[in-house]
């Protein structure tokens, strides 16, 4: 399996992926507080996704 080196991208997609790593946080927090008012399934199911794209950014996997 190979390692994921995120120094090795191109300047414009480290950029980006930093962008998406910073934002992940707020948006996970708004859906979180969203699922707990209007709980349906897609906000249920999106607030799984941003939670473990968070985890994927705090433990280095991405």
């Amino acid at each position: 399996m190979a390692r994921f080196y995120r120094y090795k991208l191109p300047p414009w997609c480290r950029y980006w992926l930093v962008v998406c790593e910073r934002a992940t946080l707020p948006i996970m927090i708004f859906q979180l507080i969203r699922t707990l008012f209007f709980p349906t399934t897609l906000d249920v199911f999106l607030l799984g996704l941003f939670v473990g794209l968070f985890v994927a950014f705090y433990m280095e996997w991405i």
